[in-house]
């Protein structure tokens, strides 16, 4: 028993999972949203369904987005008219698009990434990789293997249809893999491609044209390890904790159903009041072993499912306005991304904090919060510790 003991000790890392780099991408057809009702109701050719494209006005004016990444351009909307239509079959042309371009935008992502962190990439022990676009075999973890030269022995997690929350999803996973394996090295990859939701207005489904005001294309990649090298690695974020739990009456807040036609999304409860109302549990829970109990002390990298959920949730937890500075400047440079947004707000938030001269990473203060919100209602929490910015490029 003693050796096996002593393998097993050898086996895991000594210290914490940590961020190392992170890199992000975006499609080049950038959509403002001040012109997107008029683009939307023309391209699915439903100028006819005037108060409805006055609801879908206002909607995109409270988004507080001011533009988004979409790979659907004109002209690949043109060359595809099913998927313009609300209800027509389309999944073969839309399964076309992500299953290339998926994988693809993740390279970008993972490209970037893997040049901050500056290590070769033979060095990456492990592959997961998160979207909610497509499902395809072998996956896009694998297709992902091959464009980047990764190894064929990396061992890889392919995540589907996991939806919003999945970017906490993703850095749970990792701090498993990296804590448990000595020398680890995880890439963590969460791209979306709006390709398969993307669809025509319903006059008696509303809630459909919810997502068509907010969600946009992005990829984004993080460096996941225990015990850094710090004389060739910058680390950015401690992953100290991570948890996930359903929210109490909140079955079919959120759904989305692959069909013929696609990804179609529904929204059927109130998604802001059923998180503003549970989220203080999650967090007592999360922070109690470090005895912090002022939300305003730490720093927040919330998903941004939308503005009344970010609004809903300052509300009841008292949160001053810079709390969220960083998730509302993502929502409005990007849009809902879904399991990539929160990894782009880390990185905004990293950057920001260089920018100004603050001590750490974390806008200067020492813990943090990192909220994934999705499908279920399912809420992930992480704890991050941030890092002193000098370690940054």
């Amino acid at each position: 028993m003693s050796k096996l003991e002593e393998i097993r000790q050898a086996q895991r890392a000594k210290g914490p999972a940590t961020v190392l780099a992170i890199g992000t991408a975006t499609p080049p057809n950038a959509v403002y949203q001040s012109d997107y009702p008029d683009y939307y109701f023309r391209i699915t050719k439903s100028e006819h369904m005037t108060e409805l494209k006055e609801k879908f006005k206002r909607m995109c004016e409270k988004s507080m987005i001011r533009k988004r990444y979409m790979h659907l351009t004109e002209e690949l909307l043109t060359e595809n008219p099913n998927m313009c239509e609300y209800m027509a079959p389309s999944l073969d042309a839309r399964q076309d698009m992500v299953v290339v371009e998926v994988p693809k935008l993740g390279k970008e992502a993972a490209t970037k990434a893997i040049k901050e962190w500056g290590q070769p990439k033979s060095m990456i022990t492990h592959l997961v990789f998160c979207t909610t676009s497509g499902v395809d075999m072998p996956g896009a973890d694998y297709q992902l293997t091959k464009l980047l030269g990764l190894r064929p022995s990396v061992k890889r997690l392919m995540m589907y249809q996991q939806g919003c929350f999945a970017g906490g999803t993703v850095l749970r996973l990792a701090k498993d893999l990296a804590e448990n394996n000595a020398g680890t090295r995880v890439l963590v990859v969460c791209s979306e491609i709006t390709a398969v939701t993307f669809r025509g207005p319903s006059d008696t489904h509303l809630d459909s044209l919810v997502g068509q005001a907010l969600f946009g294309d992005g990829a984004a990649a993080v460096i996941i390890g225990a015990d850094p090298d710090l004389l060739k690695e910058r680390p950015l974020f401690n992953i100290v904790s991570a948890g996930q739990t359903i929210l109490p009456d909140s079955d079919g807040a959120i759904d989305g159903h692959l069909r013929e036609v696609g990804l179609t999304f529904h929204l059927l409860k109130d998604v802001p009041g059923l998180i503003s109302k549970n989220i203080e549990k999650s967090l007592v829970e999360a922070f109690e072993p470090l005895g912090i109990q002022d939300w305003n002390s730490i720093f927040w990298i919330a998903h941004p499912g939308g503005p009344a959920i970010l609004d809903q949730v300052e509300a009841k937890l008292g949160l001053t306005p810079e709390k969220m500075r960083a998730t509302r400047n993502v929502l409005s440079e990007y849009g809902n991304m879904s399991s990539a947004c929160v990894l782009f707000i880390m990185d905004e938030m990293r950057k920001k904090s260089v920018e100004e001269g603050k001590a750490t990473t974390g806008e200067g203060l020492d813990w943090g919060v990192l909220f994934g919100f999705g499908p279920g209602l399912t809420v992930e929490t992480v704890v991050l510790h941030s890092l002193p910015t000098t370690t940054t490029q």
